[in-house]
């Protein structure tokens, strides 16, 4: 017995779309499998966010990707930025990273922070 679905199934163009957005979903999917799976660190958080914009920031205008895709990308990337600047609201994350041994300052520098906000840290 048919149930009339057939007019629902993805075409060609479609799948195509539904595989670039997979793609892009499992940037934060990894994300969220990292900071849900190992024992919780501030001092991750912004690498963490740092690498997760740079990421975006590269698809949003990748000619590979579908323009409703890249679009979608962008509007994504601001929203993370929104957040990312809340960081800026609470020090908790830069003495944490600066305590970090793995990171001190040399994170800030390595990611061309200003020296103001370097010092400010």
């Amino acid at each position: 017995k048919s149930l009339g679905l057939r007019k629902y199934e993805l075409e060609g163009y479609e799948w195509k779309l539904a595989e670039q957005l997979r793609d892009v979903l499992e940037i934060f999917n990894e994300a969220t499998l990292f900071f849900s799976h190992s024992t919780p660190n501030l001092a991750q958080v912004i690498p963490a966010m740092d690498e997760i914009d740079e990421t975006l920031a590269t698809l949003a205008t990748s000619p590979e990707l579908d323009k409703s895709i890249r679009v979608a990308v962008a509007l994504s990337k601001q929203h993370l930025n929104k957040y990312y600047e809340k960081t800026d609201m609470s020090e908790v994350y830069r003495i944490a990273m600066i305590l970090h041994p793995g990171h001190k300052l040399s994170y800030f520098k390595e990611a061309n922070w200003e020296a103001d906000w370097i010092n400010n840290a």
